[in-house]
């Protein structure tokens, strides 16, 4: 009896251990999922129908390498890109960098407190500032879960990321998808200027600068962890990341299927989050009721995101900690006043996307830069033809948010961003 136990014991120990070394990805993926994600997907879908697919799953491949780029480092250095950066570079670069991330994170808490505020409205009739301030709040109970220990964060955030792949999963089922025309939008290509014009949105804005750096911080967690070789830890971040990367593209997919399905031919406006939940309870209450539980559930988990990278920039670059409390209060603020002047929340998610697209090549470039150099990552330095792949990947995507930037100070963008 005591020899059929201890093998038994010992297999869910392996499997406790391993369920260890996953999560990171997760809390990254949020970013991929977050307010922003679900007016542009929408608004691919209404206006092109099947077209764009394409452009969804090449985004993804994108945000696997760069996080996978970002978790390595972590790995290779202890350390996250901040803190990297803060040794390699010179004084007055480290805070100009630092300058920018501060910028990045209240523009990430603007998207993420807006669409938590627009989802506490559609589901419980709350006014837009009094959301705004619950979801700050949720967001402050997500973070001390953090100080008590990184593992109760992340599992906060993947049961809301649970949420939100539930709920559209379930919406998927509930539609009709021309799979034929489905399938035919995975080869590139488009109908007009319009098209260009957002799946450079949606393209452009694939990585978000703020996990680039949350995502190095927390597999540096992982290498305290006993009886861990770095490249074990390496094969599981991996993993790590092609699951979560993966469901997050398999949500951002379906939004842009079920938009195709019910509003492409219809002609139903799906241009704003408030107009998407309309158009599905137009069709079907019940998918209107995941729909808005899936965005409070990510204006939730990505606002709680988004304001632990901003301590994670603060402390790595400028060696500075500042309490929770306070720093909640600071990203949170310009949400508010946006919120308390009564500005358009959809013109404030596009607007925010311009600041975050100034913020994009600031993580991916230095992020490309030091994970080609031996010194810095040791046995775990890239591939020549990962640091290729990777510079290709960060020239796109910064070419593409300097055009999004461009055509939305000119007025050439109507729709919203990431």
């Amino acid at each position: 009896m005591t020899n059929s136990v201890v093998p038994d014991q010992s297999a869910r120990s392996r499997l406790r251990g391993r369920l260890l070394l996953l999560g990171p990805a997760f809390v990254a993926a949020i970013a991929y999922v977050d307010p922003g994600n679900f007016a542009t997907n929408f608004s691919a879908g209404s206006e092109y129908g099947y077209l764009l697919v394409w452009v969804i799953v090449a985004a993804n491949l994108m945000a696997m390498v760069i996080q996978s780029l970002s978790a390595k480092l972590g790995l290779a250095t202890g350390q996250n890109l901040c803190e990297v950066s803060r040794q390699r570079y010179p004084r007055p670069v480290v805070w100009g960098l630092w300058a920018q991330a501060e910028l990045v994170a209240m523009a990430t808490d603007l998207a993420e407190v807006l669409g938590g505020a627009i989802a506490l409205n559609l589901l419980f009739g709350i006014p837009l500032l009094q959301g705004g301030l619950i979801t700050g709040l949720v967001a402050f109970v997500l973070l001390s879960l953090h100080t008590r220990g990184y593992r109760r964060f992340e599992l906060a955030i993947c049961g809301l990321f649970a949420v939100i792949v539930i709920g559209f999963f379930v919406n998927l089922g509930r539609v009709d998808v021309d799979t034929p025309a489905a399938v035919s939008g995975l080869v590139p290509g488009f109908a007009d200027t319009g098209s260009v014009l957002l799946a450079t949105g949606i393209l452009g804005a694939t990585v978000m600068p703020h996990v680039i750096y949350l995502h190095s911080a927390l597999t540096q967690d992982r290498t305290r962890l006993p009886a861990s070789s770095t490249r074990r830890l390496l094969r599981y971040q991996r993993i790590d990341v092609a699951l979560a990367m993966g469901l997050a593209g398999l949500v951002n997919l379906s939004m842009l299927l079920i938009a195709a399905a019910l509003f492409h031919d219809t002609g139903t406006e799906a241009d704003s989050l408030a107009g998407v939940h309309s158009g599905l309870a137009a069709v079907d209450g019940t998918a209107a009721l995941a729909f808005a539980l899936a965005l409070l559930a990510s204006g939730f988990a990505s606002s709680g995101v988004g304001t632990l990278a901003g301590q994670v920039v603060l402390q790595g670059y400028l060696r500075r900690r500042i309490p929770i409390l306070l720093r909640r209060a600071l990203t949170l603020a310009p949400a508010l006043v946006v919120l308390a002047i009564g500005v358009d929340p959809t013109r404030a998610l596009v607007l925010s996307q311009v600041v975050l697209s100034f913020g994009i090549p600031f993580a991916l470039v230095p992020l490309v830069l030091l994970t080609r150099r031996r010194d810095v990552m040791g046995d775990l330095v890239n591939r020549r033809i990962t640091t290729i792949g990777a510079s290709v990947i960060a020239a796109v995507i910064t070419g593409l948010n300097a055009f999004l930037v461009v055509q939305v100070i000119t007025g050439g963008a109507a729709g919203g961003g990431h």
